[in-house]
């Protein structure tokens, strides 16, 4: 008897397609509507300090501490994440990025602008992060959709930085920007019902025609427990080197994304341009974190962020030495939205390539700690620069600098996958 060949089941690979494409939605939805509020209140930096008087330094330390702070509690979200789904932890990450946004107004001290920026607004964000939204679409992926999926996500915070930034531009003229800031928390609640859509994340899907279905440990030998991978993580050398490219990746994002309003408004130009500017780098960030997702799955990863790093740096020397206009602030920001988040994808790329996806969330979120810790010093440092030397050239002395030592950093990391180095070792 001859034997008839296996058929695919369509309506079995359509519903998986389905339910795919609204992970995916609701994976960048989430992340589009809390990165669109942190990367929009840079331009509510000026206000603050007009309505407090506390100075730009000052108010650069509160934007400072939360990047820091969603950089902390990304692992400990991702944890979470791994142990009870993302549902809940993306839930009350929500409330708390609305919450902090709203009271923000209220503050009028240091302390207080710390405790609901850099607190309860950024510690909501970081629970409602990268960290957990990139693991629950990882895990339910096969290996060669994963790269094209981060960036998918990746472009969700891009796409919500870009709509947010004019909404809120026209907002702050419109109704003032204690309104503004107030109605911009409220539409942060919009993400709620992706909570619930992502809340069975741990359960896998089928995967398409014709791939095979992802791994929770493929890249791995093993199951390790958390403190396990965490403690082989850390004695990675791939994993220290591409934790230190991270970290200057968060100076140079974490200082655009609160100051580059200020440097637009230093340069004696209308307040629409720092509201457009911030929007065209979520615009073109869209391009780069898409256009990085599939190229993940054909250039090797360290190769693509050494790249990044590199244009990066020649961009800002470029910047320095051209006249400052309306067009050339928005040519600008354009290439820097560019390579603004594209190191995500092969970052995480590489994190799950080292270690599999088991302890995904807790491992990429350690990651994040790095680029929020450098995070911190970009946010901080170019505001006391600034009140120190009324300009912000020696912040992009050292962005320069920094930008250069990652495009090196990367080059020395060995991509492979962990069980194979453990075997040479």
């Amino acid at each position: 008897m001859i034997e008839q060949p296996a058929v695919a089941n369509p309506t079995a690979s359509s519903a998986a397609g389905r339910a795919l494409v609204l992970i995916l939605l609701a994976a960048a939805g989430t992340f589009a509507l809390t990165m669109g509020v942190r990367q929009t209140m840079g331009l509510f930096l000026s206000s603050l300090n007009t309505a407090t008087g506390l100075g730009v330094g000052n108010i650069s330390l509160a934007f400072a501490f939360g990047q820091l702070w969603w950089g902390l509690t990304q692992p400990f979200a991702g944890a979470m994440a791994d142990k009870l789904g993302a549902g809940r932890v993306l839930a009350a990450g929500i409330l708390l990025v609305a919450i902090g946004t709203f009271i923000t107004p209220w503050m009028t001290t240091t302390a207080g602008l710390i405790f609901a920026i850099g607190i309860l607004s950024a510690g909501g964000a970081g629970m409602a992060g990268p960290s957990v939204l990139m693991s629950a679409t990882m895990r339910l992926l096969p290996v060669g959709r994963r790269g094209l999926a981060t960036g998918i996500v990746n472009a969700g915070g891009s796409f919500g930085q870009f709509v947010m930034a004019p909404i809120a531009g026209t907002l702050l003229v419109a109704a003032g920007w204690v309104s503004a800031l107030q109605a911009i928390s409220v539409m942060v609640l919009l993400a709620l019902p992706a909570a619930w859509i992502l809340r069975g994340n741990v359960v896998r899907m089928a995967p398409p025609v014709g791939t095979q279905p992802a791994s929770p440990t493929a890249g791995s030998a093993t199951h390790p427990g958390l403190l396990q991978a965490i403690r082989t993580a850390l004695r990675h050398p791939g994993y220290q080197l591409l934790s230190g490219g991270f970290f200057v990746c968060g100076f140079h994002v974490a200082f655009l994304g609160t100051h580059l309003p200020g440097v637009i408004a230093s340069c004696n130009l209308p307040v629409q341009y720092g509201a457009w500017s911030v929007a065209m780098l979520g615009l073109f960030n869209i391009i780069g974190s898409v256009a990085m997702g599939w190229a993940v799955g054909r250039w090797r990863m360290k190769s693509l962020l050494s790249l990044v790093y590199a244009v990066r740096a020649v961009a800002v020397l470029v910047f320095l030495l051209v006249p400052k206009t309306g067009a050339v602030m928005l040519i600008f920001a354009a290439v820097m939205g560019l390579t603004f988040l594209s190191t995500v994808p092969p970052t995480a790329g590489l994190v799950a390539k080292f270690f599999g996806t088991a302890n995904m969330a807790t491992l990429f979120g350690i990651v994040m700690l790095s680029h929020q810790a450098g995070g911190f010093l970009g946010a901080w440092l170019g505001g006391k620069l600034f009140d120190m030397t009324g300009n912000y050239d020696w912040v992009w002395y050292i962005d320069i600098v920094l930008a250069t030592a990652a495009a090196l950093v990367h080059l020395p990391i060995r991509e492979a996958h962990l069980a194979r180095v453990v075997a040479r070792a």
